[in-house]
């Protein structure tokens, strides 16, 4: 199954893993990475994908590419608005703009990451 990993990590972790990645491949032990969107924060990841917002990309989850008009069919709301959330998704780089429309290209979104209590 095609999944997006979803992550909170500071760019260092990212850098990190990009790295270690690297030194994989260096030493013959490449493998495909897991597409993988990642959050410097909590409030960040909301930011994008607040609640309005994930039911545009389950609507778009293994669809193919659907115009933004039929997107705000799907999810029985407004064009302008989910053209407006459409907008914030593909400038995070959680889905895919095309000629005919947009697009989610994986089947399912994978949450990785804990929330604890303030210190």
């Amino acid at each position: 199954m095609n999944t997006l990993t979803v992550r909170l990590s500071t760019a260092a972790d990212a850098k990190a893993r990009f790295v270690e990645a690297g030194n994989r491949a260096l030493a013959g032990n490449a493998s495909v990475a897991a597409p993988t969107l990642n959050f410097g924060s909590y409030d960040d990841m909301h930011r994008v994908l607040a609640p309005s917002r994930l039911a545009i990309v389950k609507a778009l989850a293994e669809q193919g590419v659907l115009s933004i008009r039929e997107v705000a069919r799907r999810v029985e709301r407004d064009v302008q608005a989910v053209h407006r959330d459409v907008t914030t998704l593909i400038n995070a780089g959680v889905i895919d703009r095309t000629d005919a429309g947009v697009a989610f290209p994986y089947a399912r979104i994978h949450f990785e990451f804990d929330v604890s209590a303030a210190a």
